[in-house]
């Protein structure tokens, strides 16, 4: 079954990268739609949907094709890297453009931050930030999960994310709390995959990982201040410090070292989190072996 898993999570992530956008599928708008109207009824579904992947798992127990093909629809649904990398592009054209409206809204729709009158600079600061926390949620999360507890994993940490998307704007101590215990893993699988990935785009794996190391102490999230630090260790770059939410002003600390980020950094945090998503998929694949194996030894 262990094989059949990973034929999975290959074929799904192939699916998201011929299918672009995970925005637009089906279940991810289903889902924001009924969150986003009713939170009781956003965490109804999310323990649906995992109830639904626990009976796919065991429907697929003793048929490897049926494991495979549920695997892979699951990891396509809820995988969001080619949208990640087409929605980073897109802001990074339009702040080389200094097109700042458009900018402004691209990154309304990634991030809940409040976005208007950001300068330029405020722009790409927050953008290379997004794009890292938005790597960890709906690419390496997920395929972590994926990997280690098949269809309800990915199903289940791609709805705790979705529902933290939410509660950022209204604040809901229950969603933050099991978001902060989903991705207490994958955070940091992430963040050293940050470290491995930087060199291919030209950045510091030194930086990354001092800048990991040193600067999330402050950070008052136990997870997202670690990748985000490692993307500005990798880029050369200084990111956190001021932030605007609906809920108020959150003073967050300063990560990273050198320069303000600009457009051209915005661009090679979207070619480092492709990198990072490449080395993930193998990840998880491994990953998935390998907790076959074990269970088969025990």
């Amino acid at each position: 079954m262990s094989a059949a898993r990973a034929i999975g999570l290959v074929l799904g992530v192939a699916a998201d990268g011929v299918l672009g956008d995970a925005r637009r599928r089906p279940p991810v708008v289903a889902f924001r739609r009924v969150a986003g109207a009713s939170p009781a009824r956003g965490m109804g579904l999310a323990a649906a949907g995992v109830a639904l992947g626990v009976l796919a798992e065991r429907a697929g127990r003793r048929r490897p094709v049926v494991q495979a093909t549920a695997t892979a629809v699951a990891t396509w649904a809820v995988v969001g890297a080619a949208g990640l990398a087409a929605q980073g592009t897109e802001l990074a054209r339009d702040l080389e453009e200094v097109r700042l409206d458009p900018a402004r809204h691209a990154l309304s729709e990634l991030d809940p931050r409040v976005a208007d009158g950001l300068t330029p600079v405020a722009l790409s600061r927050a953008s290379v930030e997004t794009i890292a926390e938005n790597t960890s949620d709906v690419v390496v999360a997920p395929l972590v999960w994926g990997a280690l507890a098949g269809v309800p994993g990915l199903l289940g940490s791609r709805a705790i994310s979705l529902l933290r998307q939410w509660s950022r704007g209204r604040r809901s101590w229950v969603i933050e709390r099991a978001d902060e215990l989903a991705h207490l893993v994958p955070t940091r699988i992430a963040a050293g995959l940050t470290v491995l990935a930087a060199p291919v785009v030209g950045g510091s794996a030194g930086g990354a990982w001092r800048a990991w190391r040193r600067d999330t102490i402050a950070h008052p999230s136990p997870n997202a201040g670690r990748v985000e630090a490692a993307f500005a260790g990798a880029l050369e770059v200084r990111v956190g410090g001021r932030t605007v939410y609906p809920h108020g002003v959150e003073e967050l600390p300063v990560l990273g070292v050198g320069r303000n980020p600009d457009a051209g950094h915005v661009t090679r945090a979207v070619e480092l989190s492709r990198v990072v998503g490449w080395l993930a998929g193998a990840t998880a694949v491994v990953a998935a072996l390998l907790a076959g194996l074990w269970r088969r030894s025990h």
